[in-house]
């Protein structure tokens, strides 16, 4: 298994920088996701590990080695593309044995290392048929499967599961999941899913704008994100994010919300010290999922602080329901129990879980 580390990494087009001093690393066998908007310069990154694009400044290093004028071909990586990028006048073994003859392997190594990976991958009645008789998924198998051939030091993915259909997907990606628990091998793979990420990566490298805004473990990343663009990317639906200000309730820390109804003063957690005096604005973050209405409270659960708003919108979407409430200016998401949810015009009267609330500097947007 194989390390990668990326320090002080630049990449500009002429005046344009995409890539603004990236440093990660990437532990031997770890899965990592590379995950923002279009745009954001993940994909430029993935191909600047795989020495497809030239370094403006910094190092890229595999296994300490420093890689940055090293031809694709010596990295000794293998990647998976969005379009598979498979040879249509081939067979399936014929595409998947296509690098190993270009590279000297004799022909039993290749046949040894075609059924391996033909059987891991579940394929070997496909191999005699070629791309244009395969489905979506089953092309992306055989392009996983040409690159597993090569047992690389490194799998670098390019938003591999992005051209097939939503159910197809969520196979696709368990299938992915348990293959790299079976290979172990160290993997960076490129979404704009952050779902497709959650589910996935070991740790997260959320890109903005070339800039890497938070790289760490998906659950700290959802509950603690380092900042507004962050907290919003991840999760589906986002966080909801309302203007507040600091406060102070029975002489604990608490935050002030200003609606047409009147001022909501929510709970702090006990002992939040606070890092602005009162009165000095702040953003309340707060997760769909932590609204909750009076008889689903934990018994003893502290923090909670109570709202009512008007409901603007309901959708069911079977398990759960959405519901879209009015806060003032701005409108919020609450995930109800379907039993629970309540009807377009009425006021819902909700508990939030302030222990799992984030503030924001409104200014610096970073997580307070």
């Amino acid at each position: 298994m194989s390390s990668l580390t990326i320090h002080d990494l630049r990449k500009s087009f002429g005046a344009v920088e995409v890539l603004k001093d990236i440093n990660l690393e990437a532990r031997p066998g770890e899965f990592i996701a590379l995950v923002g908007p279009s745009g954001c310069g993940k994909s430029t990154l993935l191909a600047m590990i795989a020495g497809l694009e030239s370094v403006s400044s910094g190092e890229i290093r595999i296994d300490g080695r420093l890689v940055n004028d090293v031809a694709p071909r010596d990295r000794d990586i293998a990647m998976v593309f969005q379009s598979y990028a498979l040879y249509p006048t081939m067979t399936v073994k014929e595409n998947m044995a296509f690098g190993m003859e270009s590279r000297g392997v004799p022909k039993a190594d290749q046949e040894k290392a075609i059924a391996r990976v033909a059987s891991l991958l579940q394929i070997e009645p496909l191999l005699r048929r070629k791309p244009a008789q395969l489905s979506g998924g089953q092309r992306q198998r055989v392009a996983m499967g040409r690159a597993l051939v090569r047992d690389p030091k490194l799998f670098l993915f390019d938003e591999p599961l992005s051209n097939l259909d939503a159910k197809l997907r969520v196979e696709m990606r368990t299938e992915i999941k348990k293959l790299h628990h079976r290979v172990a091998k160290t993997t960076i793979y490129v979404t704009h899913d952050q779902i497709e990420a959650m589910t996935l990566a070991s740790r997260i490298a959320v890109m903005h704008k070339g800039v890497l805004q938070q790289f760490d473990e998906p659950q700290v990343i959802y509950e603690r994100p380092a900042n507004i663009f962050v907290a919003g990317f991840m999760g589906s639906p986002s966080m909801n994010f309302l203007a507040a200000r600091t406060a102070s309730l029975d002489g604990a820390a608490a935050v002030a919300l200003d609606l047409p109804e009147g001022e909501s003063v929510l709970p702090l957690p006990t002992g939040t010290k606070p890092q602005k005096a009162p009165g000095q604005p702040v953003i309340l973050g707060i997760r769909p999922e932590h609204f909750t209405v009076a008889h689903r409270a934990q018994p003893g659960q502290t923090a909670l602080g109570r709202l009512r708003l008007p409901v603007e919108v309901v959708e069911p979407t079977g398990s759960e329901t959405m519901v879209v409430l009015r806060a003032g200016d701005t409108e919020i998401t609450a995930r109800y129990e379907p039993a629970d949810a309540p009807k377009v015009g009425q006021t819902a009267d909700l508990l939030v879980d302030m222990a799992k609330a984030c503030l924001f500097d409104p200014v610096t947007e970073a997580r307070l």
